[in-house]
């Protein structure tokens, strides 16, 4: 049976000869130290081509003294989600980890690439009701490097790794003490990668030496192919990553757009084509799952003597209907070979985008396309609240969004409060500009049921023209307030 957890830590290389400092100041009233020892023994699985790793995906069986198992980890923000499974009799892939990595792997099978023998010396830090604060594990690690020659490599890291009962705070005092003691943060996102790299077989992703203006575009265009990539895990599981996965493809998209000028044209131009092709998939279930939670929330708002006929009935059954058509579209999407390629094509954009000279080494272009994303969203803010074209308030949004997310990848060179006060002013614009759009879409979608539910027996559209109404009169609020932020 699959099991998941959420795992947040930290990594650190330090020499074999490295010292551990004594822990117990860091520890609350009448906490301890729990220490331990075990010996792992890990398998690591990937395509001839690295494509999970390429995507930060590290996928593994563990045999040994503890925490053995499958385990398919994805990362989520700092931390990440581990996916479990047992081992069973069998060393072959379970078929439910092979559907959840049919995507990443980009429809190749995977094999051991690595295996790495551990002996990990544990300190768990535990409160007073031994609750898991932290758990420090100084591990000694052997890998061998699977192919037709045998590369060997023997290294010693530190993790750290937060506890139920731990907190982000507890992982900096202890990371200030292990750099105290000469301990660097490892550059390493997985021992899989350390060993690789040792073998000559890594993938690209762990330069240390770009310029500024290239490591703030390659942080944040990383942490949205991240989002891209955990809603492909997520959606062959059957879950509902659908709205994260949009923002990812907005915020990458939003990059594309504001800063072109850094990006080679040609390149640009055909991923923004193909993000736009799977966010147009996506949007359409998004859509369906947006109206029903809003006509809901609307009909249960009305007086009972108002809701004439079977109207909730009519609503859910017709739009979760066309929610799982589309859902089905695009889980059908997820096994064609242009939705592999746009996948290939991020892995190599999160750690190598094609960058032009323009990107250079000087903050200022960075400065200088945030200014230019914010006077054009403000000015089309402004025209579109004044006249009364509801496309023209569409696209004043999507300005709205691409300067909140300009500000935001900027924060490194604007300062995290600068970057803070620009992206929420559009995040506000953003968010009016899109209740208009909600119920400028809403109200075309009640026409459409009204209109079905008045041709049929037992039925009438008199509750769907209120709701008609009401979403009208909701657009016109939002414009007049949309028209009061643009004075503002």
């Amino acid at each position: 049976m699959v099991s998941t957890q959420r795992e947040r830590e930290d990594k650190y290389e330090v020499g074999l000869e490295f010292v551990l400092p004594d822990l117990e100041d860091v520890l609350p009233a009448e906490g301890r130290i729990e220490q331990g020892t075990v010996n792992l023994n890990s398998v690591y699985y990937d395509t001839d081509d690295r494509d999970l790793l390429r995507q930060k995906i590290t996928f593994r069986r563990r045999t040994g003294d503890a925490d053995v198992g499958w385990q398919l980890k994805v990362p989520a923000d700092k931390a990440r989600t581990e996916i479990r499974m047992p081992r069973g009799e069998s060393d072959a892939v379970p078929d439910e980890l092979a559907t959840l990595i049919a995507g990443v792997a980009l429809g190749k099978p995977v094999h051991p690439v690595a295996t790495l023998k551990t002996v990990r010396r544990t300190q768990r830090l535990l409160d007073r009701d031994d609750r898991l604060l932290a758990e420090v594990a100084d591990d000694r690690v052997r890998g061998a490097v699977a192919g037709d020659r045998a590369v060997l490599s023997e290294w010693r890291e530190v993790e750290v790794e937060l506890g139920d009962a731990g907190d982000e705070k507890l992982l900096g005092k202890i990371g200030k003490r292990l750099t105290r003691r000469g301990a660097q943060p490892s550059p390493y996102p997985s021992k899989l990668s350390r060993v690789l790299t040792a073998a000559h077989l890594a993938v690209d992703g762990w330069d240390t030496t770009r310029t500024t203006v290239e490591a703030v575009l390659v942080d944040y265009l990383d942490s949205q192919v991240q989002a891209i990539v955990a809603g492909d895990v997520w959606l062959r599981r059957g879950l509902d990553p659908v709205h994260p996965t949009r923002v990812g493809i907005r915020r990458f998209r939003s990059t594309l757009r504001v800063f072109r000028r850094l990006f080679e044209p040609a390149a640009r131009a055909e991923l923004d084509a193909e993000l736009s092709w799977y966010a147009g998939l996506l949007g359409e279930v998004r859509d369906r799952q947006v109206q029903r939670a809003r006509f809901a929330d609307a009909l249960a708002a009305l007086p009972s003597e108002l809701v004439l006929g079977p109207v909730s009935a009519r609503i859910e059954n017709d739009l979760l209907a066309e929610q799982l058509r589309r859902t089905k579209e695009v889980m059908e999407a997820l096994d064609g070979d242009r939705y592999r390629a746009l996948l290939a094509t991020l892995a190599r954009w999160r750690t190598t985008p094609p960058l032009t000279a323009a990107a250079g080494d000087d903050p200022r272009v960075i400065e200088k396309s945030v200014r230019k994303a914010e006077r054009k969203a403000l000015t089309r803010v402004a025209v579109a609240a004044a006249g009364d074209d509801d496309a023209a308030l569409h696209r004043a949004r999507k300005a709205a969004k691409r300067a909140r997310y300009a500000a935001e990848l900027a924060a490194p060179i604007l300062g995290k409060k600068t970057a803070q006060k620009k992206a929420a002013r559009f995040k506000k614009m953003q968010r009016v500009l899109g209740e208009h759009q909600d119920s400028v879409v809403a109200a075309e979608t009640l026409r459409t049921l009204g209109a079905r539910a008045g041709t049929t027996p037992g039925e009438n559209g008199f509750t769907f023209g209120l709701l008609y109404g009401l979403e009208l009169q909701n657009a016109r609020q939002a414009r007049e307030d949309a028209a009061g932020l643009a004075a503002g």
